[in-house]
């Protein structure tokens, strides 16, 4: 007789829209989740965090758009959850401001089901933060309120009561109000808010698209409308949007406010993301690389046995892909890190290096000139000539190293892993920046995100030439050289920690040079 055990729902607030404000208590729970139920407005970045064969499930709603009714969304939490299922429902913000998180809480009580509330910063105060204002100030604000914008369509009464919080505090915060901006500023000046007071409308704040507009209480909805300022936005009235001007710039680096494209696949993204945010840079994603194993079974099997017979002197890792597939691979076949106790490992650039540290294997030789005649050089010094030597790589790798090793005398297997193919096309929010010429600097980590950007983009990649260009190596230098995007900087160390401190630099000189 078998025991049916009842799931666990999460109620997740995934932040103001920024993936690395999530909370770690809110990372935790996606990571080890069957089932998301995720909204519009949640960071999508944070469904690269759920496990592999986690079920997503899309359960948005926007303006005369529901993909699911409210009812739906509850009556899915409880049938994953009765299924014994562990489930995530990712909201954007707090899910108790204007989530709906409170109904979903009751619905799952009223059902039996475990539910556990994960509080996220709300975009209430971090939104205003992000744009350089302070909910409270002292001297200048003591209190503040935050309202929603919007009503549900069966009120016919105004849900909130403007008449008694028009002065009632000194910070007044509307979230969801972008399209009622002019009834809300009519509200607000005819119970006596003055019509000169300083607001702000933020649109999607926090996230690289962020843009801020300024006005008195009399024109800011003019001014909203004028500079065409969409959903997600809020609204901030108060004498604090007076103090932007002092306390935004304050404490700014060089990559402060700049939007830089980042080229990676998703999963290896976020460590640049996470350098670039803490440098207060805004990470803009766009994966060129989707990684599709290559590998013949047969060719697999036989580099294992030779490498189990310590067949091969030498083996040469090019990537952290090719680190983490080969080594999956012998997983697969039961054999561990014991099966190269008789072999040097060389990594090319400190990145490999380390993702073989992440497997409980130190590199014998970490080549730091990582284009193709450095590694060859740096081989033979270490004396890879006449050896035995295995080459896991993606296929379609230059023939510079293993040619230079055979006519040094070595016996070289070339063993074929992966392909590292563009994306169909790349996503219409990011394009859209790319046209617009939003793009401050872009980061290529290896010469295939190069090729393939270029092919996703194809007539919009002179788009990015007012960028700048920042490679991690002479070798993805070259490549970007050839694409028609000649590289501003490269990287003297072949790292992500590299990029970002020649980034840091290039626009440290750019500002010297505009002051």
């Amino acid at each position: 007789m078998t025991t049916h055990h009842t799931g666990h729902v999460w109620l997740v607030g995934g932040g103001p829209g920024d993936p690395g404000l999530v909370t770690q208590a809110g990372l935790d729970a996606l990571r080890r989740a069957d089932v998301v139920l995720y909204d519009r407005l949640a960071p999508a970045e944070l469904l690269d965090e759920c496990r592999e064969g986690a079920e997503l499930i899309d359960a948005g709603k926007a303006v005369g758009n529901q993909v699911m009714t409210q009812a739906q969304t509850n009556a899915s939490l409880v049938e994953h959850a009765r299924a014994g299922k562990r489930v995530v429902r990712l909201k954007g913000g707090d899910p108790f401001v204007f989530g709906r998180g409170g109904e979903e809480a009751e619905a799952l009580v009223e059902a039996g089901i475990p539910c556990t509330i994960v509080p996220g910063v709300t975009s209430a105060i971090a939104g205003l933060a992000a744009a350089g204002i302070p909910v409270t100030h002292r001297g200048v604000a003591a209190s503040f309120a935050v309202v929603t914008g919007t009503q549900a369509p069966t009120r016919t009464e105004d849900a909130v009561h403007w008449e008694h919080l028009a002065t009632a505090v000194d910070t007044l915060v509307v979230l969801m109000g972008v399209g009622n901006l002019d009834r809300i500023t009519d509200q607000l000046i005819a119970h006596g808010r003055d019509a000169e007071t300083p607001c702000a409308v933020i649109q999607a704040a926090t996230r690289p698209e962020q843009r801020v507009v300024e006005a008195p209480l009399r024109a800011i909805a003019q001014t909203a409308h004028d500079a065409q300022i969409e959903a997600p936005a809020l609204l901030v009235v108060g004498e604090v949007v007076r103090l932007r001007d002092r306390i935004a710039p304050a404490g700014r680096g060089p990559l402060a406010g700049k939007r830089v494209l980042i080229t990676r696949t998703r999963q290896q993204a976020s460590t640049l993301a996470e350098m670039l945010r803490a440098e207060g840079a805004r990470p803009v994603l766009l994966p060129t690389i989707e990684i599709e194993r290559r590998a013949d079974p047969a060719a697999v099997d036989a580099a294992t046995s030779a490498l189990r017979a310590s067949a091969f002197g030498w083996v040469v890792f090019t990537s952290e892909n090719a680190v983490e597939i080969f080594l999956d691979l012998l997983r697969e076949r039961d054999t561990d890190a014991r099966a190269f106790a008789g072999t040097q490992l060389c990594a090319i650039g400190a990145a490999t290096a380390a993702a073989l540290a992440s497997r409980g294997l130190r590199a014998d030789l970490v080549a730091s000139d990582t284009s193709g005649d450095g590694v060859l050089v740096a081989l033979l010094a270490a004396g890879a000539g006449g050896a035995a030597v295995l080459l896991p790589r993606a296929e379609g790798g230059r023939a510079v190293l293993p040619d230079g090793l055979r006519a040094a005398g070595a016996t070289v297997t070339e063993l074929t892993l992966y392909l590292s193919a563009p994306p169909a096309e790349a996503p219409a929010g990011v394009l859209a920046q790319i046209q617009a010429g939003q793009i401050d600097a872009v980061t290529f980590t290896a010469s295939s995100t190069v090729r393939n950007l270029a092919t996703m983009l194809g007539d919009d990649l002179p788009a990015l030439r007012g960028a700048v260009i920042a490679c991690i190596g002479p070798q993805t230098a070259e490549a970007s050289a050839e694409a028609g995007l000649p590289p501003t900087v490269v990287a003297r160390e072949a790292s992500v920690a590299g990029l970002v401190e020649v980034l840091r630099e290039q626009f440290a000189r750019n500002e010297g040079v505009a002051r």
